[in-house]
């Protein structure tokens, strides 16, 4: 672990920036980096998982973003998944950190035209249980 022997400091600006990118569509592992962080940094457990939930909620509503102003294609109007998020509504961004589906719900949520606040809520409480796990397991082995 001699890579990651960073200061507290520059490591939770490196672990925001991580988990912003990898809620975009560049690959990321921000879980891996908040797990060798705070095996480094266990004193820094509330400050890091507050940093990686908001840098991964921040990169989640950017694509909400890119999404809300993607024009509206007659042809996606009758796709069955589009039917299922909007029945689901902005909770179904709970899984906005599961890998490969959670990019395209922050999508699909923004072109949908899905209100962003409770959009962004429902995806910060997913990606929170997320790193949450992660967290626990660092600092307990």
């Amino acid at each position: 672990m001699e890579w990651l022997n960073v200061t507290a400091e520059s490591g939770l600006w490196g672990l925001l920036a991580a988990s912003f990118l990898s809620a975009t569509v560049l690959p990321g592992g921000s879980e891996a980096l908040l797990w060798g962080f705070l095996r480094q940094h266990p004193a820094e457990y509330g400050p890091a998982l507050a940093l990686a939930t908001l840098g991964n909620t921040a990169g989640g509503m950017t694509s909400w973003w890119c999404g809300r102003y993607l024009p509206r294609w007659q042809k996606f109007e009758n796709l069955p998944q589009r039917d299922k998020l909007e029945r689901w509504g902005s909770p179904a961004l709970l899984l906005a950190w599961a890998p490969m589906i959670g990019d395209a719900l922050c999508l699909a949520a923004g072109w949908l035209r899905l209100h962003w606040l409770p959009c962004c809520l429902f995806m910060a409480i997913g990606k929170l249980a997320r790193y949450w796990l992660v967290a626990q397991t660092a600092v307990s082995s």
